[in-house]
C-alpha cells in the first residue's frame, strides 16, 4: 500500500481502546462518534533562540480518504461538510510522548458551532502521530518553519 493510498478502517480506528495510553484516555460517560485522519503541518516560530509551537494545519479525512475538514490555530477543528466546529484545549497531563512525533494528546472541547459534525463534541483525541516535531537546535529570532505530520483525531459526544 503506498503513501497516497487512502487510510485502511482498521488504521482509522487507531485500534482498541486498550492500545490508547492511559494517559489520553476519553474519560468514561463519553462515546467516540468520528474519526478523521489528518495530514498537515506543524508550524513554529523561533522565540528567544527556541522553536516553539505556532499553528497546526491540516486536512481531515474519512475512511475514504474525502476530505472533510480542517484542523488550525485554536486549537480548532472545522466540518468543510456542514460548517460545525469544534475549540478544544490541552488536558492537563493528558499526554503521550511519541518518540519522532508530536505526542497524542486529550483535549476538553471549550466551545462547539453548528448542528452537524462537531455538534456536542467534549473530547478531542490526537492519536497515532508521525511527525510534526520542531526542529533540533537554535534559530534566528522570528524565523518560521513547517514540519509534515500525520495523526488521527477522534471526536467524543456525552454517552446517554
Amino acid at each position: 500500500m503506498g503513501s497516497t493510498a487512502a487510510p485502511t478502517p482498521e488504521a482509522m480506528s487507531g485500534g482498541s481502546d486498550a492500545r490508547v495510553a492511559p494517559a489520553v484516555q476519553v474519560p468514561s460517560g463519553n462515546k467516540i462518534v468520528e474519526r478523521f485522519y489528518a495530514k498537515g503541518v506543524q508550524t513554529y516560530t523561533c522565540t528567544a533562540g527556541a522553536w516553539k509551537g505556532l499553528e497546526p494545519a491540516a486536512t481531515l479525512a474519512d475512511r475514504l480518504g474525502r476530505a472533510v475538514g480542517l484542523h488550525s490555530r485554536g486549537p480548532i477543528w472545522v466540518s468543510t461538510v456542514d460548517g460545525s466546529a469544534v475549540e478544544a484545549a490541552p488536558v492537563d497531563g493528558a499526554r503521550n510522548e511519541v518518540p519522532g512525533a508530536v505526542p497524542e494528546l486529550l483535549l476538553k472541547a471549550k466551545s462547539t458551532r453548528g448542528a452537524g459534525t462537531f455538534a456536542g463534541v467534549s473530547y478531542v483525541q490526537r492519536l497515532n502521530t508521525k511527525g510534526g516535531v520542531a526542529p533540533a537546535g537554535g534559530c534566528t529570532e522570528g524565523a518560521q518553519t513547517s514540519v509534515r505530520y500525520e495523526a488521527l483525531y477522534t471526536f467524543s459526544v456525552p454517552a446517554l
